[in-house]
């Protein structure tokens, strides 16, 4: 999706790479990365990924609680010491939080699914453990065998007798199925819906998992099917009445929520903060395993160094394991029982893929900056997709550029491609924006295994969780250490950052008025993009509150109105 600009930018791009590993805030990462390189091995990452990815995990199950477990006793071993055993001088402690839900947990046992009269089953859940919906319950014991009917759309709902009939649809939402298996006295449902970048003609029994809405007194049920299934079913139906025998086994039980917080104390500043978030539910390896065994292993590699006294920390560093979205927000809205000021928030979601079997590539998904309003250049949005922002939602910080250096400088370092892309949302890192909290997410896309049963063991690379976690903590460990010296170096590169932003995007719009594009609209591009930078070296000031960017500001003001003019007399 990028060839139409390759010619245009293919030199800009590759300068912007190699000055980003120049850029003057390095001088200030690199003794953190030849602290971290040499400890970094990846191997209590992978082994916790092959461990944890073996369950489907939900908060409250049996794998999200076996995985909680299997967390805390590495935090014992790497030194943590429980909060309520912990001392006054303990530097290293850990808590798991508890909490009633709202709903009973879930978890699958068991399923199969038949055409009557095959010989052959035609789904079972020992190789295709996301065809049973979360939130479905069981089928009585030995199965259900009723007739298929096919819904193409929502007036066959409304204008058939379904009662005592197995729905089946590839075209009418799962929500809309579950309605009328209650109103309508349908038994359950069959439903396949597989996005186009999972590549379904390809990855033929590959099924993405879907969820029920759970109702304690109407129970439901529903599978989702691969393509194969799909196809197979359709056949059938084709020549006529179809019967199918569908069992299936759940669990679903009253439970509690589980979320692990680790802190490392800040040493000068211990009521200011860094976050890592890595959310434990879902049940996948890279979704979201990877990111569970990463974040561990930088807790473990934290403390050594710590232990080893090769390391101090004058703020808070804070590594937190839970349900994705609601951890997170709640650690974010209980003030009084984490105590720090959360400064920076960082998501690990979906970190350790084998790209060369995935596709995709690593990427930083930015907070919102003009990019998210207008996508264009190399800024393209994945294929999970983003809505376009406007003025309003931008959150300028240096954040942004200071941790795509990092991670850029590491890429060059082991030959590792690393990209953005612009907000789009949907991770641990958008309880931080939404508190007004620097908010980064790590992740991978596009992938072709996403939220299937494919996003196994052999999708993920070890190398890779190696880099992710090595800039992660680099990048840590220089802003909780941060100081004036770093808000200089920060400032330095903000600038040298902004004027290759505001070139590229005069170079954009130049283009857009070639073809015919509006002069205001370009030009109120660069302004805005000015403005985001203008804010973000203001931003500096959490490092440093005595630093002082004007120059820097003033600098960037000329260039954006040298720009603008230029544009201007086009």
């Amino acid at each position: 999706m990028y060839h139409r600009f390759v010619p245009l930018f293919a030199f800009i791009f590759i300068s912007q790479v190699v000055l980003a590993q120049k850029a003057p805030i390095l001088k200030e990462v690199d003794p953190y990365f030849e602290m971290i390189r040499p400890e970094f091995k990846g191997d209590l990452a992978y082994e916790t990924v092959a461990f944890v990815e073996q369950y489907w995990r939900i908060a409250g199950n049996t794998g999200f609680n076996n995985s909680v477990d299997w967390i805390t006793k590495r935090l014992d071993e790497a030194g943590y010491v429980l909060e309520e055993n912990a001392g006054a001088k303990s530097k290293l402690t850990y808590r798991i939080e508890k909490r009633e839900m709202n709903r009973p947990t879930w978890e699958p046992v068991s399923a199969s699914l038949k055409i009557v009269g095959e010989s052959t089953d035609l789904l079972k859940s020992s190789s295709n453990r996301n065809m049973i919906y979360t939130y479905s319950s069981s089928t009585p014991k030995g199965g259900v065998q009723a007739e298929i009917v096919y819904i193409p759309n929502k007036e066959v709902l409304e204008t058939k007798d379904l009662k005592g009939k197995i729905l089946f649809s590839d075209s009418v939402s799962y929500r809309t199925l579950q309605s009328a298996i209650k109103e309508k006295g349908a038994l359950g449902a069959l439903t396949y819906d597989m996005p186009s970048y999972l590549q379904p003609e390809k990855n033929i029994n590959s099924i993405q998992f879907r969820g029920l809405r759970y109702e304690a007194d109407s129970p439901a049920w529903a599978l989702a099917l691969s393509f194969q299934a799909k196809e197979k079913l359709k056949a059938a139906l084709a020549k006529g009445k179809v019967e199918v025998l569908v069992s299936i086994e759940t669990k679903i039980y009253e439970s509690e929520e589980l979320t692990v917080v680790a802190n490392v104390l800040g040493s000068e500043k211990p009521f200011e903060s860094l976050v890592f978030s890595a959310h434990i539910q879902e049940p996948g390896a890279n979704d979201n395993a990877t990111g569970v065994g990463t974040q561990l292993e930088m807790a473990q590699i934290t403390a050594q160094l710590i232990q080893e006294n090769k390391l101090d920390l004058d703020r808070t560093l804070t590594f937190l394991w839970g349900d994705e979205i609601i951890s997170t927000r709640r650690y974010i809205q209980e003030e009084e029982k984490r105590e720090p000021e959360i400064l920076w928030g960082i998501s690990l979601d979906m970190v350790g893929e084998n790209t060369d079997v995935t596709g995709g590539s690593f990427l930083i998904e930015k907070m919102p900056d003009p990019s998210a309003i207008w996508t264009r250049g190399n800024d393209q949005h994945t294929e999970w997709g983003g809505r376009p922002l406007k003025k309003e939602d931008m959150k300028p910080h240096y954040f942004n550029d200071f941790i795509l250096n990092v991670f850029k400088a590491q890429g060059s370092y082991a030959n590792w491609t690393v990209k953005t892309n612009p907000f789009e949302g949907g991770s641990d890192h958008t309880p931080f924006l939404q508190a007004n909290i620097p908010g980064l997410l790590l992740w991978h896309f596009t992938d072709q295994f996403y939220h299937t049963d494919q996003d196994r063991l052999d999708k993920v690379s070890q190398e890779t969780l190696k880099n992710v976690g090595t800039a992660a903590l680099a990048s840590a460990y220089t802003l909780l250490n941060g100081d004036d010296k770093t808000a200089k170096f920060l400032a330095k590169t903000i600038l040298a950052d902004a004027k290759k932003r505001l070139k590229i995007e005069y170079q954009l719009s130049l283009e857009e008025i070639k073809n015919g594009g509006s002069k205001e609209v370009e030009m109120d591009i660069i302004s805005t993009w000015n403005d985001w930078y203008q804010k973000a070296l203001m931003s500096i000031s959490d490092l440093s509150p005595e630093s002082n960017q004007s120059k820097s500001e003033s600098k960037l003001n000329k260039i954006s109105s040298s720009l603008t003019k230029k544009l201007g007399s086009q």
